[in-house]
């Protein structure tokens, strides 16, 4: 598994969407340790983008939440997390 690296934008967005609430922090933490053990399917619907924000993928943590990440030969980068309106 390459390491995962966090962008000051999903720092700061994670800290104000997901981090006040204890269920949303726990369904994080939950879908983070899927997609470490490469799941990619069903919970995590983890799909490519299209348009403007064509390279990138997201997957879900649940409900309407997305996360935004960017994969490189050396690691994934976590760019954003919030509801779908709220990230594309």
């Amino acid at each position: 598994m390459k390491p995962i690296t966090r962008s000051r934008r999903f720092e700061k967005n994670f800290r104000s969407r997901i981090s006040p609430n204890l269920k949303l922090k726990k369904q994080f933490a939950t879908r983070l340790q899927l997609f470490k053990d490469g799941v990619r399917d069903y919970p995590l619907d983890d799909h490519p983008l299209v348009g403007t924000m064509k390279g990138l993928r997201a997957f879900s943590i649940g409900g309407d939440l997305r996360v935004i990440y960017r994969e490189t030969a050396v690691h994934y980068e976590f760019l954003d997390v919030g509801s779908h309106n709220q990230v594309y």
